[in-house]
């Protein structure tokens, strides 16, 4: 009952997410081909909320719902892994046509072929587990 609170929020951004169109496959395949401003819009914005949010943390001017302060740790400079990882990234969502948070939205829709694409990424996500510690980064 203590996490119920997260389940609803989860629900409602199932909700948003499938209303504006960001789960749909048409708009994945317009944005890649460059032919539709939708996704570059909602993706450009949650980049401009996530700098303003981080600048407010670090500012120590938002904390978290006990009052304590939300610390940020600096992340490593690196941009051969982030570009690898981008790439990555951006492959398998042009070929699954679903980046992680929306596959459990479409199968909640009932699309049941994402099954195949969320086992796919559990599945890497296990072996970079197992392989953390041997790969660079």
């Amino acid at each position: 009952m203590k996490n119920i609170k997260f389940f609803l929020v989860g629900i409602l951004f199932g909700i948003v997410m499938s209303k504006a169109e960001i789960i749909s496959w048409y708009r994945i395949y317009e944005m890649f081909k460059f032919q539709s401003f939708h996704m570059y819009g909602i993706i450009g914005s949650a980049v401009l909320i996530g700098m303003v949010s981080m600048f407010l943390f670090r500012k120590k001017v938002v904390k978290t719902f006990e009052g304590k302060e939300i610390h940020v740790p600096p992340k490593k400079k690196g941009l051969y892994r982030n570009l690898l990882g981008g790439i990555l990234f951006g492959l398998g969502w042009a070929l699954a046509g679903a980046c992680p948070g929306p596959m459990f939205v479409l199968l909640g829709k009932g699309v049941v072929s994402i099954l195949v694409v969320i086992f796919g990424a559990t599945l890497g996500a296990f072996l970079y587990g197992l392989f953390k510690d041997k790969i660079p980064h």
